[in-house]
C-alpha cells in the first residue's frame, strides 16, 4: 500500500470514530464545542504519531510475550508530555479537557494501532497510519463539535453566528453527543449505499452497527423471562 493510501484511510475509509467507532467516550464527553473537540484530537494526534513511529522502531527488539506493557510505557510517556505542554501552554483547554488527557493512556485508538499497525510496519508507513488516523479522530471531534456548539449556543468557535438563537442546551450534554453521532452515522449510511446502487453493488453495514451482531434485545428478553 502506498503512503498516501495509508496516510488517507484514516480520514475517511477507516476513520477511528465515524467507521470504527471507536473512543466513543472521549469523543461523546469532549465534543461538546468545536475548541474542545479540535484540541483533544490534536493532543491525541500528537501522541499516535510519536508512539507510533518508536513502537515500530523497537518492535524487533521487545519480546512477544512483554510487547503490550511495553506500549503502554511508550504512549504513556508521550501522553505526559502532552499533558505537561498543554498545563503550561494552553491551560484553558487543558482545565476543558480535565481528564480525558491522561485517559489518552487507554484510548483504544492509541494502542490499536500500536498493536495492529506500529508493530508490524515500518517506521514510515506507522507515521502515515498514525498521522492519517489523528487527523482523521481530529476532524471528527471538531465536526460533532461545530454542531453541538451551533445547536447549543448559536456559536461556532466560541463565535456568536446567530445572536437571537434560542439553543438546545441538550446539545451541550451527553445526550446530545449520542444524537448527534447518530445522525452523522445515518447520513454516512446512506451515502455509502447510494454509492454502492450507483455502481451496481450492495452496501453492507459494517458488524459494528449491524443489528444481526447486536446481543441486547436478545439479552433484554431473557431478562423478561
Amino acid at each position: 500500500m502506498k503512503l498516501s493510501e495509508e496516510f488517507f484511510k484514516g480520514i475517511w475509509r477507516e476513520n477511528p470514530v465515524l467507521v470504527l467507532i471507536l473512543g466513543m467516550c472521549p469523543s461523546l464527553a469532549t465534543s461538546s464545542n468545536a475548541t474542545n473537540g479540535m484540541g483533544m484530537g490534536l493532543a491525541t494526534t500528537f501522541v499516535l504519531l510519536c508512539s507510533n513511529v518508536v513502537i515500530s522502531a523497537v518492535r524487533n527488539l521487545v519480546p512477544t510475550k512483554i510487547r503490550i506493557p511495553c506500549y503502554i510505557v511508550v504512549i504513556a510517556t508521550f501522553v505526559t508530555v502532552v499533558d505537561l505542554l498543554m498545563q503550561a501552554y494552553t491551560q484553558a483547554l487543558y482545565n476543558a479537557l480535565g481528564i480525558f488527557i491522561p485517559l489518552i493512556v487507554v484510548n483504544c485508538i492509541v494502542l490499536g494501532r500500536a498493536e495492529a499497525f506500529a508493530s508490524k510496519n515500518s517506521m514510515l508507513y506507522s507515521a502515515m497510519d498514525g498521522l492519517g488516523m489523528g487527523i482523521g479522530f481530529t476532524l471528527a471531534l471538531t465536526f460533532i463539535g461545530l454542531i453541538r456548539e451551533f445547536l447549543a449556543a448559536g456559536t461556532l468557535f466560541d463565535v456568536k453566528i446567530i445572536s437571537a438563537w434560542p439553543g438546545f442546551s441538550v446539545m451541550g450534554q451527553a445526550p446530545g453527543g449520542f444524537i448527534v453521532m447518530g445522525f452523522i452515522l445515518a447520513g454516512m449510511n446512506l451515502y455509502n449505499m447510494r454509492r454502492a446502487a450507483k455502481a451496481g453493488k450492495t452496501y453492507d453495514l459494517p458488524q459494528e452497527l449491524d443489528c444481526r451482531h447486536c446481543n441486547i434485545c436478545r439479552l433484554g428478553e431473557e431478562n423478561r423471562d
